[in-house]
């Protein structure tokens, strides 16, 4: 299983970007599962539903099924938010991770910058960013740049620069989150 990531500040359109990459990638054979990062507080669950009532009645894990999908939900319940590779861990086989957010992890990434959004770009600051998707000229980058509406040429990019998980050194412990 291979991983590389898709880091920008909001608004960027990494998701809008995905959702254009993963039919490309998978039209050329790739098996392809995404990993999101939420900054927000988030459900995919709904009071009302009997898989609701569980995790409101103390449930750790909630796993729904049908014939047409499974969700397992995982409440952490005061818990320490899981890392990335812990997260990766949990995901079947596939030949491709798509990761969007975690821009601190020290995967390879691909940042995603969009000029009307005025935000500074990460690369500077993060050697693990392999090349830009930009919606404009970016004339004095050291780093490859990729048109954000040339996906084929960031599919490229993507088969090029994803790396096997267990490859990757991740973020190291901050030493002073220690004590």
């Amino acid at each position: 299983m291979r991983v590389i990531g898709f880091a920008g500040w909001s608004g960027a359109g990494k998701t809008t970007l995905l959702a254009r990459l993963i039919p490309v990638l998978v039209a050329r054979g790739h098996s392809v599962s995404t990993l999101k990062h939420a900054h927000h507080n988030f459900d995919v669950d709904k009071p009302g539903k009997d898989s609701h009532t569980h995790r409101m009645a103390g449930a750790t894990e909630v796993l729904v099924a049908s014939a047409n999908r499974w969700a397992l939900m995982h409440e952490l319940r005061g818990a320490p938010e899981p890392e990335l590779p812990e997260l990766l861990a949990h995901l079947a086989p596939v030949d491709l991770v798509l990761v969007e957010g975690y821009k601190r992890d020290h995967h390879p990434k691909i940042e995603i910058h969009r000029a009307e959004v005025g935000k500074p770009f990460l690369h500077p600051e993060d050697p693990h960013i392999v090349a830009i998707a930009s919606d404009s000229a970016l004339p004095d980058v050291a780093l490859p740049v990729i048109g954000l509406d040339d996906v084929e040429t960031i599919a490229d990019a993507v088969e090029r620069h994803a790396v096997p998980v267990a490859s990757v050194r991740w973020r190291l412990p901050d030493p002073q989150a220690a004590g």
